[in-house]
């Protein structure tokens, strides 16, 4: 985790940091965030870090186990089928709300999105590629005045985002995840919405099917 200038002393500077480590395959699912250690790294106080656990803890990206500390939150294989189910109905809502009202700009920022996505993926930055994948997600689901939709749809995103960085360590599926975008963006363009849905479906499937097998494959 990278030690940050300036006055590293908030509860957000902390958060940003462990988010950066998470995302960037820093800590693996159920292993011990060590408090000490993450705030000496960020040049903060331990106070701070703590605060910012407590906000990974409501997200659902850490536990707390008592008398032991947080760990990255461990997830069973059938613990993402129900949170990809609930992903999949919710973000068929959000897209079908959002896409009629996306202009030729919204639908630029989505295109910017994959090509930073794409180029993140060729470098082997999954950091970035994560960073990017959002946006580009995000950017095709965020319809006005559905603010509780989205509320859920980040907060699963959140709580499965140590599992989203295994999947892009994958080169593999990182080339996969580049053509799903090139398909998707295409439908968006278009204003294909039943394309949009189906491209986004099997997407997520596909997702869902490699991340169960890492996990089976831990059991």
């Amino acid at each position: 985790m990278t030690r940050q200038d300036g006055p590293a002393t908030t509860a957000q500077h902390a958060l940003d940091g462990l988010r950066r480590a998470i995302v960037a395959g820093e800590f693996r699912p159920g292993q011990r965030v060590l408090q000490e250690e993450i705030a000496q790294n960020l040049g903060i106080s331990v106070a701070p870090v703590r605060e910012a656990l407590r906000a990974l803890e409501q997200e659902g990206q850490v536990v707390y186990r008592p008398r032991r500390g947080y760990f990255i939150t461990e997830l069973r294989a059938a613990d993402l089928v129900e949170i990809y189910a609930l992903r999949q109905l919710l973000e068929e809502r959000a897209v079908r709300h959002a896409l009629p009202t996306l202009d030729d700009d919204a639908v630029e920022r989505i295109a910017l999105a994959a090509r930073d996505c794409a180029e993140a993926a060729g470098r082997g930055d999954v950091a970035t590629e994560l960073a990017a994948n959002r946006r580009f997600h995000f950017g095709m689901l965020e319809p006005p005045d559905q603010h509780h939709t989205m509320r859920l749809i980040r907060l699963l995103w959140d709580s499965t985002e140590a599992y989203r960085a295994m999947y892009y360590n994958s080169p593999e599926e990182r080339a996969t995840t580049v053509d799903a975008h090139e398909k998707i963006l295409d439908a968006v363009r278009r204003r294909a919405v039943d394309e949009v849905v189906a491209e986004l479906d099997a997407h997520r499937d596909r997702a869902l099917r490699v991340l169960t097998a890492i996990l089976e494959a831990g059991d």
